[in-house]
């Protein structure tokens, strides 16, 4: 399609849509846009966006809404980065406030996408294996027994008690923290392993078994793969929608209770705002959605990602917005160390 005015018929025919969910007609595009032209020649353009599979029209109506395809090159061609509302703003600077922990970053997150679109939010938690070692902390709890902690840069916290085989002194617990940080201290989890093993060189034979003891478990800590996780907020807002449906809502509800689709959804986002529309949903169910997603943490390599999930009547423009402003937040908020 090379037309630029077909183009701007197009957003007309696509905004409207949005805003009344009605099929949009040739008088109402000129009426409302600043195209300077007539309905007779927005009619003749529309047949060519018709013939072009990205407008369709209903049943027997006058109007015309759009196709899948048509808000593909919507999204890719026309929709510009809505700004904020000054209110939008206020929310997104905010909401994490006296966060006290990643479970409850992650819970603001997914609250607060979901209030701002009006649609579903999905968040994953952050992937552990592409982690970094912010912090190992030793701390004594009785003269033979101390407890390791070991902080990532995406704001997990993860503890074990460790039983000594005899008293340690704190000036031993000290240099032995003082080590692993030195070894492990912003390395990735996968490499953890392969940085303190030669640690036990520098203890007596005595010395040795306990400080095994230590590197084992921060080894198995670092190792560990909790099941990844997503969590979903305003399902509710799905109601709003039902018109949206061809038949009903159930089928996308029952795919949003599978942890399994929802990490599916977000497998493959990025730094780039991507968004997904009707047909290009892999989910069979979710095929008469679209989504929006991105990445979120250190950049060129998201830690985790998030996004929403709407009817294919929605608003992209703020919808992109949204997820990419609240990415942009959150990462920092983890990145920079706000928790943990």
């Amino acid at each position: 399609m090379q037309s630029t005015r077909r183009l701007e018929i197009l957003r007309a025919i696509v905004d409207e849509y949005v805003a009344t969910q009605e099929p949009v007609g040739s008088k109402a595009i000129a009426d409302k846009s600043q195209l300077g032209v007539s309905p007779a020649t927005i009619r003749n353009e529309m047949a060519v966006l018709e013939e072009e599979g990205l407008i369709t029209h209903p049943h027997t109506s006058a109007g015309r809404i759009p196709t899948d395809l048509g808000y593909r090159v919507f999204v890719d061609k026309l929709a510009t980065v809505k700004p904020l509302s000054s209110a939008e703003r206020r929310a997104i600077e905010t909401f994490l406030e006296g966060a006290l922990d990643l479970d409850d970053v992650v819970m603001r997150t997914v609250r607060l996408l979901a209030d701002v679109t009006k649609q579903v939010a999905v968040v994953q938690y952050p992937s552990m294996i592409k982690s970094r070692v912010r912090h190992v902390e030793l701390v004594s709890l009785t003269s033979s027994r101390i407890m390791m902690i070991l902080i990532t840069d995406s704001g997990r916290v993860e503890q074990r008690v460790i039983e000594l085989s005899e008293d340690a002194p704190e000036t031993f617990i000290s240099a032995l923290r003082t080590k692993l940080n030195n070894a492990v201290a912003g390395q990735r989890l996968p490499d953890v392993a392969d940085r303190i093993t030669g640690i036990m060189e520098s203890y007596t034979a005595r010395e040795r078994k306990d400080v095994a003891v230590v590197v084992s478990t921060l080894i198995e800590m670092a190792m560990e793969r909790p099941e990844e996780k997503v969590v979903l907020a305003g399902t509710a807002n799905l109601a709003r929608f039902k018109e949206d449906f061809s038949t009903t809502i159930h089928p996308v509800l029952e795919a949003l209770e599978e942890q399994v689709v929802l990490l599916r959804l977000l497998g493959d986002a990025n730094d780039t705002v991507q968004v997904r529309i009707g047909n290009e949903q892999k989910e069979n169910n979710l095929r008469s959605t679209s989504l929006v997603t991105v990445g979120y943490g250190h950049e060129n390599s998201p830690l985790g990602a998030l996004g929403v999930l709407g009817p294919t009547r929605m608003d992209y423009a703020g919808s992109m917005s949204a997820v990419s402003a609240v990415a942009r937040y959150v990462g920092r908020y983890i990145t920079e160390g706000s928790i943990g």
